[in-house]
């Protein structure tokens, strides 16, 4: 018992660690703004991720299984999905601002993946009978949409802003469950590092139709460089290798409610770094989304099963010896 608590507290760490990197992925593209096309902040971070995903699957002993997944038609739906994702993140921070596209994502977060995990995955299904889950979920959302709702007098919802309501919650639910169901079957770095890139290179194909397209990809001046790289290296790399771990140490359910914090980490910020002010209604939304995902995280989480890397092992595929070294493994 007092290892099972210990695994989950580290889990809980890492989880918190990357709720806090990715809050901070608004305010990179905030002071890279206008400077920097929205373009060139689509395309490059998920392109320095992916690619500091694939040294990382390498490292790992999975650069095989890396390469098959491009032969996948279920990882390019991923990556589809993924770039949806970072499309509607990135338009929300323009157009709904930071503080109301984290909480759009905690909805997709806290309340729609544990959802589909249990009618899609069919995993932890019991907790749709447990009241405190139930109640969790429901305070949670609660709680985002009165800050939605109050933070509208600082930054109103019109137009495409609505469209990125529904899409930044869907998309982000969609990807975490399409991603947890492939990390039964293959490891998890070549599973991000596929994506990642997968979706990068989507954002290429369409760059015409974003504000800035090709010209836009021309970055001027050191400081903007690095923060485009950085925005990369932390939200695109660091925060997701953060995720994952989390997720194969405790499971999907713990992980996914404790990104309840990112539109904490991210109010903070916007308080802190653009001095910025939020009606009373909108403050005490927080700590109420926050409490609904305390209350639902009650309970046990088992590990999620990801071969290689501390999962189930299984029967390793033939004629990969290299990823047979590193404990790849199939389900059969």
């Amino acid at each position: 018992m007092a290892q099972d608590r210990r695994r989950q507290g580290i889990a809980a760490g890492l989880a918190l660690g990357a709720a806090f990197l990715w809050s901070t992925y608004y305010f990179f593209v905030l002071a890279a703004s206008p400077a920097v096309a929205p373009s060139a902040l689509l395309c490059y971070p998920l392109l320095i991720g992916g690619a500091l995903y694939a040294l990382w699957c390498s490292r790992e002993g999975h650069f095989r299984s890396f390469l098959r997944l491009w032969a996948s038609g279920e990882a390019w739906i991923r990556a589809a999905i993924l770039f949806g994702l970072q499309v509607s993140i990135l338009a929300g921070t323009y157009l709904v601002g930071p503080v109301d596209t984290a909480l759009l994502s905690l909805v997709g977060d806290v309340v729609l993946t544990p959802l589909l995990v249990m009618t899609i995955l069919r995993d932890s299904r019991e907790r749709a009978r447990s009241l405190p889950f139930v109640g969790g979920l429901a305070l949670s959302l609660v709680g985002a949409s009165m800050t939605i709702i109050g933070g509208q007098s600082v930054a109103p919802i019109v137009g495409w802003g609505w469209l990125i309501v529904i899409a930044v919650p869907l998309t982000a639910a969609l990807y975490l469950v399409a991603t947890a169901r492939a990390m039964r079957e293959a490891p998890t770095s070549a599973i991000v590092a596929q994506d990642t890139l997968g979706s990068g290179l989507l954002a290429l194909l369409v760059l015409p139709l974003v504000p800035g397209g090709f010209a836009g990809l021309v970055v001027h001046g050191g400081f903007n460089i690095l923060l485009v790289v950085s925005l990369g290296v932390v939200t695109f790399f660091l925060a997701a290798e953060l995720y994952f771990v989390s997720i194969e140490r405790a499971g999907l359910i713990l992980t996914t409610l404790l990104m309840a914090f990112i539109p904490v980490f991210t109010l903070v910020l916007s308080i802190l770094l653009l001095n910025l002010t939020f009606p009373l209604v909108a403050i005490l939304g927080l700590p109420l989304a926050v409490a609904g995902a305390a209350l639902a995280l009650q309970g046990q989480h088992p590990p999620w099963p990801s071969p290689g890397r501390g999962g189930t092992p299984l029967v390793p595929p033939e004629g990969d010896p290299q990823d047979s070294r590193a404990g790849l493994t199939r389900i059969p």
